[in-house]
């Protein structure tokens, strides 16, 4: 039988109390495995939130909470928890002005500083709170996680979750204009993760690989809030360094990943072992089979009976692809505001190239635009200090609209044929859904990153980064390449709709030159600002690709 709990800290406190000794949290720090079993991690956490006690907030504060994933992410935000406050988690890539306006609109009273890369950069934003920051990974402030650890007793009465209290505000990675937070309840969190208990089955305090930032959604709600009411352990990876041998050693028993994750395993894989070697081996009866659980090992995914796939869409092509070397990688869709319990394929109902059917516990109907619309018990309950976007937000029948464009199937799976937001018209006054033709475009092994544009030209264009094979291929041999796609997907297009032409981008699109989120989706409104002065220009040029 399913064991359920009411809240987040019940479920901590339950394996807390039943597998005291067990491992909860594991992190690769300095070359070696750094272990925190429940005991350990509930003793800090409880002297953390002695320690928060004192600074004498008002009950439901925000504490901000900025790290990549760690152990001490997780123990903090236990910490919040216990001491009776709002945690509002900051992605640690973002630059000051971001964090400064976070800090600012959430009111963040304190804030718990972990592992990052460039805190000197950030630290300018935090003005006038007081910082916890963690010695362990060279942060070192005026008040120490260390220290107080070592100078408080364990906080005895923790607070009481009710499940109408906020538990967080989650703020957007916002792929135009300032981040919105959204607001989730005690209760969200906690019908969220019971119906994922119900939904995806896995072994007795099952093994986590935690990577994803834990600022977002999926992993929030997946992963953390996932072990918690699991009993299972999250690994945490060292750096990108060492990321593969991490996740090597670790073998989860459930791994979620985005597309571009996919596509760079995928590449990885093909430059120890061509496409056309790999064929001729998986033919071999005997030898096929070896392939595939090598390469499962090596990818750390043997163990793994949940391949999940999400935030944006994957190709049909690499799923496939997958599925040839034995890894079957299954679809889902939510986001931020429905506490990701929307759409899922299941290990037993899996089509690919759809997001799969309703989950259980959400209701779903579709605009006459064709937008998809969401009703569960875990919806935000609004955007913070934000009335006229979270009324936006809702229809007259309290359904969540995503903004994404959708449709179903016969049988009931529901395929992303773009975003509203997306669309754009050409200075033809057609409108045109990029994302569509980007995911067909993406198919090509020679393209990174895709984004099609078009304000202001007749006809849209196509603006590519290269993928490593891309890069290996002369400027004459990639522009045939991309000009083949291009005549291959245009007699599929509306008139409108044909692509003119193709334009290589010099650099890449990351998130440390703001245009990508932390969740590696493009952000369309900068690459345009950046590039749309360019557009008339490459369209006017008599070549069909243009190297920028």
């Amino acid at each position: 039988m399913i064991q359920q709990f009411d809240s987040p800290l019940l479920a901590f406190e339950h394996w807390e109390n039943t597998i005291p000794n067990n491992e909860y949290l594991r992190q690769y720090i300095n070359g070696e495995l750094k272990i925190y079993t429940f005991k350990e991690s509930g003793d800090e956490a409880r002297r953390i939130a002695s320690a928060i006690k004192a600074f004498n907030l008002t009950p439901q504060s925000k504490i901000a909470l900025l790290s990549k994933n760690c152990a001490h992410w997780v123990m903090a935000d236990l910490a919040i928890m216990m001491s009776g406050h709002i945690s509002v988690p900051i992605y640690p890539t973002l630059q000051a002005d971001t964090i400064s306006f976070i800090l600012e609109h959430s009111e963040s009273k304190a804030i718990i500083v972990g592992k990052l890369d460039d805190f000197e950069s950030q630290k300018p934003a935090i003005k006038d709170i007081p910082i916890i920051s963690v010695e362990l990974y060279d942060i070192k402030e005026v008040l120490t996680w260390e220290n107080l650890v070592s100078h408080n007793k364990p906080l005895q009465n923790i607070a009481v979750q009710d499940p109408e209290n906020i538990i967080t505000i989650i703020y957007t990675s916002g792929t135009t204009g300032n981040p919105k937070g959204a607001m989730h309840t005690v209760g969200s969190f906690t019908n969220a993760s019971n119906t994922f208990l119900k939904t995806i089955t896995l072994k007795s305090q099952p093994r986590f690989f935690s990577y994803l930032p834990l600022s977002h959604i999926a992993e929030r709600i997946g992963l953390e809030i996932g072990a918690m009411f699991r009993g299972a352990s999250m690994t945490f990876y060292e750096s990108l360094k060492t990321f593969a041998n991490n996740l090597e050693a670790t073998q989860p028993d459930l791994f979620f990943a985005v597309p571009r994750i996919w596509a760079k395993f995928q590449e990885k894989i093909l430059i120890g072992m061509p496409q056309s070697k790999l064929n001729k081996l998986l033919r071999i009866p005997i030898l096929g089979g070896f392939i595939k659980k090598k390469i499962k090992k090596k990818l750390g995914l043997s163990n793994a009976t949940y391949i999940l796939s999400g935030a944006a869409p994957l190709a049909v092509s690499i799923m496939e692809w997958y599925k040839k070397i034995g890894i079957t990688i299954i679809q889902g869709y939510g986001m931020t505001e429905d506490c990701i319990v929307s759409h899922s394929n299941l290990p037993h109902a899996n089509k690919i190239g759809t997001v799969g059917k309703p989950m259980q516990g959400a209701k779903t109907k579709l605009s006459p635009e064709g937008e998809i619309c969401i009703l569960n018990n875990c919806l935000m309950k609004g955007y913070y200090k934000n009335p006229e976007d979270t009324a936006e937000a809702f229809d007259e029948d309290g359904y969540l609209k995503t903004g994404d464009i959708g449709e179903y199937d016969h049988d009931g799976y529901l395929t992303i044929t773009g975003r509203s937001k997306d669309q754009f018209k050409t200075d033809k006054g057609k409108y045109i859904s990029p994302a569509p033709i980007e995911l067909e475009l993406s198919k090509n092994p020679n393209i990174e990153q895709i984004c099609i544009v078009g304000m202001g030209i007749p006809q849209p264009i196509l603006l590519v980064v290269p993928s490593l094979e891309g890069k290996k291929k002369s400027n004459e041999e990639l522009s045939e390449n991309l000009i083949k796609a291009i005549n291959i997907i245009n007699p599929t297009l509306e008139k409108h709709e044909k692509i003119e032409k193709a334009v290589v981008m010099s650099e890449e699109w990351t998130v440390e030159n703001g245009l990508m989120t932390p969740t590696l989706k493009i952000k369309r409104s900068q690459v345009e600002k950046i590039h749309m002065p360019m557009y008339k220009s490459w369209f006017d040029d008599d070549v069909k690709v243009v190297f920028e």
